[in-house]
């Protein structure tokens, strides 16, 4: 389900503040350095680094 419109843009990674994108059912944080891929449940974002997924 994709994310209410504007959303996006007024999101950051709460880890280290890099915008996010969406992709599949999570956003992921665009640095490259960082990359967590945090949870949409519900269409609820879940911003919470300790429920984030470190990338492979």
């Amino acid at each position: 389900m994709p994310l209410e419109s504007g959303l996006l843009e007024i999101l950051a990674c709460p880890a280290c503040h890099s915008s996010l994108t969406e992709q599949d059912a999570e956003l992921i944080c665009t640095d490259a350095g960082c990359g967590l891929a945090y949870p949409v449940r519900d269409g609820i974002p879940v911003l919470l680094v300790d429920e984030a997924r470190r990338p492979a």
